[in-house]
């Protein structure tokens, strides 16, 4: 594998609401917008997703983790099979660190702290997950606050676990839910922004073919 470290591959005809944070031959991260799926769900109508408009630009690409349609920022894709092994076995075995920028409704009493509530799927009311300390799975978010503005705090978030709308239910839970979260904010927090106020700020990983680390990089973009 490390022959091909020595040249990068720039991905080609890639739609310009993509923009490429970083590439070889081996992986590239991008910047996913809002409002795209990171892969294609059930019915026609969600066919389009970063996946699909990637196929042609990236040959051989595999997706290696998801970020819910309404999140922005870095998410990587593997451009063939050993990679995306090596980078879904450090994803599993929690070797990654992810930090999220939020703005949730009201001011955040602490400067940081830790929320460890167990959530599993709400299977009466899909797409939503709910709280369950019984058969819930553990999940962890650090967070820190980052700015304190009417009413809204900006807050930094770090997932230990990456259960699915972790980042949302957690602040849900602590009286503090995502502006524009359809999902989980009562209207009048839903309803003061038009997208989600949640961005995949960084990422780092273990290249694995050099065994260098690596940390991905965007811009909050609110």
């Amino acid at each position: 594998m490390n022959s091909r470290t020595t040249h990068h591959t720039q991905p080609e005809h890639l739609p310009h609401e993509i923009p490429v944070l970083y590439h070889d031959d081996y992986l590239v991260a991008l910047e996913k917008p809002s409002g795209l799926l990171s892969v294609k769900g059930i019915g026609f109508d969600k066919i389009d997703c970063l996946e699909v408009r990637t196929a042609s630009a990236i040959e051989g690409s595999r997706i290696v983790h998801r970020l819910d349609m309404d999140t922005s920022g870095v998410i990587v894709l593997a451009r063939d099979a050993d990679t995306h092994r090596e980078l879904s076995r450090q994803f599993q075995d929690r070797e990654v660190h992810k930090t999220y920028v939020a703005i949730v409704g009201g001011l955040m009493q602490n400067d940081e702290g830790s929320i460890d509530i167990p959530i599993r799927k709400d299977m009466d009311n899909p797409p939503k997950q709910c709280v369950d300390y019984e058969q819930g799975k553990p999940s962890l978010t650090h967070y820190e606050v980052m700015e304190r503005i009417d009413n809204t705090t900006r807050v930094l978030l770090e997932p230990v676990t990456g259960r699915s709308h972790q980042l949302r239910m957690h602040l849900k839970e602590i009286g503090h839910p995502i502006l524009g979260d359809n999902l989980y904010a009562p209207d009048p927090l839903r309803d003061a922004s038009d997208r989600l106020l949640l961005h995949a700020a960084t990422l780092t990983i273990t290249h694995p073919a050099t065994s260098e680390s690596l940390t991905f990089e965007s811009a909050c973009p609110f």
